[in-house]
């Protein structure tokens, strides 16, 4: 209704204490609650949408349809669909979007890119 979409359930959850290494790869919807040493990227065609909780920490590259940050991302992140900043959000690494959702509180240190912007390199 009102043209916007409805959000996958989140299957996958990295519980609080959990550190994982490597690339992680999901569909649908994934929650990190721990610490995830690698890059997490959405499989697929669909819409996926990715939680990054208060207590969760991502060192890697963070690609995704919805993606909500309230931890901490040491990295680029890629959402092609929505980006929320929560209040407790921190960034260390650029961020390209299409629609951006910041809360007081939430810092990027970091380029913001929106979707539709052509960046060109200098000679």
């Amino acid at each position: 209704m009102f043209g916007k979409k409805k959000q996958p359930p989140i299957r996958t959850l990295i519980g609080e204490g959990t550190v994982i290494t490597g690339e992680l790869r999901f569909a649908d919807g994934l929650r990190i609650d721990g610490e995830v040493v690698g890059d997490v990227v959405a499989a697929g065609e669909g819409y996926s949408i990715l939680v990054i909780s208060e207590k969760a920490r991502v060192t890697g590259k963070v690609n995704a349809g919805h993606v909500i940050v309230n931890g901490t991302v040491i990295g680029p992140i890629h959402s092609s669909d929505l980006l929320e900043l929560q209040p407790k959000a921190r960034i260390a690494g650029d961020v390209h979007y299409k629609t951006l959702e910041m809360h007081q509180g939430a810092t990027i240190c970091g380029k913001m890119v929106p979707a539709d912007t052509v960046v060109e390199e200098k000679p």
